[in-house]
């Protein structure tokens, strides 16, 4: 067993397939925690915010007492990987919502921007880290970046706009590459930050 723990944000949304992402990357299953109260964000070496719903993600993170020890940890430089909700979740400025976000993003998004669950869409994204490529986008009521802060670096491009960006030890993207068969963004980031 690795030293390595991951924690899977298991509130609500398909946190379940983000597991089946990590160990289609080669990170064992039994180095994963699902994270669903305080203690469990203890002796973290990174953490998975998976799609859903960001408003529920974000009440349900207030009524377990875990919102600020999640923002700390990721202020501190723990590692995230964000997919859609997730995204969304870590913002700092969310168009038209006034939900609490945990803000430690310089990013504006705006949700459900492709339109409804019908419009969800597959499509080609270029990204710029080499082991990645070329991937399928699987946007399924996918949010939309507005703006970025300067520190924020664009990782992948859907018709010329950021859909997965990084700051720091922070990965997020619109799209939901969990459900890719390969898993070459799981793979990444753990090769990078765990």
């Amino acid at each position: 067993m690795s030293s390595h723990r991951i924690g899977l944000l298991a509130l609500q949304g398909d946190y379940e397939a983000h597991g089946k992402a990590l160990v289609r990357a080669g990170f064992p299953r039994c180095d994963m925690v699902e994270i669903r109260s305080f203690s469990d964000l203890q002796f973290l070496t990174a953490i998975i915010i998976p799609g859903g719903e960001s408003t529920v993600m974000s009440m349900l993170l207030e009524r377990f007492g875990m919102f600020e020890e999640l923002k700390r940890q990721i202020e501190n430089g723990m590692p995230v990987l964000a997919t859609c909700a997730g995204l969304i979740l870590l913002a700092k400025n969310i168009e038209g919502n006034d939900q609490m976000g945990l803000g430690v993003l310089d990013i504006k998004v705006k949700r459900n921007a492709y339109g409804r669950q019908v419009d969800s869409f597959h499509a080609p994204v270029q990204t710029i880290i080499d082991s990645v490529g070329i991937i399928e986008g699987i946007f399924i009521r996918a949010p939309r970046i507005l703006a970025s802060g300067k520190e924020v670096e664009h990782l992948a491009i859907y018709e010329n706009e950021p859909v997965m960006v990084r700051q720091g030890s922070i990965i997020a993207a619109t799209f939901h590459p969990e459900l890719l068969p390969d898993a070459p963004v799981h793979r990444w980031f753990i090769q990078t930050f765990v």
